[in-house]
């Protein structure tokens, strides 16, 4: 009797040929792992500071301080004819938690390859932990937006939720994919060119100014119609409107530009698994 023929393996490794394989039957074995990295995320960020979780609230609402201070008093940018904090803390929200997803997805190699080079797991697990963790951060900033809803509300201020808000699930999957695939594409480019990392905070500070955070799309189309497609050819740009238009009532939304967002999202991300699932391969001797 071959012993070696009879003998039943858990997990065998083998080479990965199929670049689009996402091993989902895997990830789904390594959940409690997927569960660990997030609470790691969590607690590791906040230990040792003093105001802990506060942050998500803190972060936020100074931003749209300076926001409703700098562009909406000084430079007088329109808000939609909006309350201006409200607006501003929208446009925040939305954007935060792509850049989150974005920024740290794209350091996904060279953060953790000393863990990588010990132990084998499904290496989708660590961006999809990211994806998961920045919603805690999401949820919370969400429930700032909603109190100061409220607020304003109730001092009579004008804005009108509507229907669209049920599209909050597919914006924030659409958020999450986005910043998924752009952050497995900068990530693989990091394992030979470590100066995208510095590039990448400056990145994406600039990819913000050109999305409708801190102006509406209705201004860019009015004022400045010759940049416009350099606006709307920004997937988050179509996001951002969609968020502030069903939840405020106001925006330049549509089902098309919102389809056509998840098309190039659809994109993005299928490249982002390619080059991530052939960097995975060897990414180790090069890091």
């Amino acid at each position: 009797m071959d012993k070696a023929k009879d003998e039943v393996w858990d997990i065998e490794l083998t080479p990965q040929n199929n670049i689009l394989n996402l091993k989902l039957k895997e990830v789904w074995h390594y959940r409690d792992l997927l569960w660990l990295l997030v609470r790691r995320d969590f607690v590791s960020f906040y230990k040792q500071t003093i105001l802990g979780p506060l942050w998500f609230f803190i972060q936020p609402l100074f931003t749209t301080i300076i926001y409703t201070f700098v562009f909406g008093n000084l430079a007088n940018i329109s808000a939609d004819d909006l309350p201006k904090p409200l607006f501003y803390l929208a446009g925040i929200t939305a954007w935060n938690y792509f850049a989150d997803c974005l920024n740290k997805t794209s350091t996904v190699f060279t953060a953790n390859a000393g863990l990588f080079g010990k132990v084998y797991f499904p290496r989708l697990i660590v961006p999809l932990s990211i994806v998961v963790s920045n919603l805690i951060r999401f949820g919370v900033q969400m429930v700032l937006f909603i109190v100061m809803m409220v607020v304003y509300w109730v001092i009579g201020a004008s804005f009108h939720p509507n229907v669209y808000l049920l599209l909050l699930p597919l914006l924030l999957l659409l958020m999450a994919m986005l910043g998924l695939g752009l952050g497995m594409i900068i990530s693989a480019m990091t394992t030979k060119y470590r100066d995208l990392s510095f590039l990448i905070t400056f990145g994406i500070q600039l990819m913000m100014y050109l999305t409708t955070v801190i102006y509406p799309l209705s201004t860019v189309k009015a004022k400045y119609p010759k940049y416009q497609w350099m606006i709307e050819y920004n997937p988050m740009t179509s996001i951002i409107e969609a968020f502030r238009y069903g939840f405020l009532g106001k925006g330049t939304f549509t089902m098309l530009s919102l389809g056509i967002t998840t098309v190039i999202t659809i994109i993005i991300l299928l490249i982002g698994i390619i080059i991530f699932n052939r960097v995975e391969r060897n990414f180790i001797d090069t890091v």
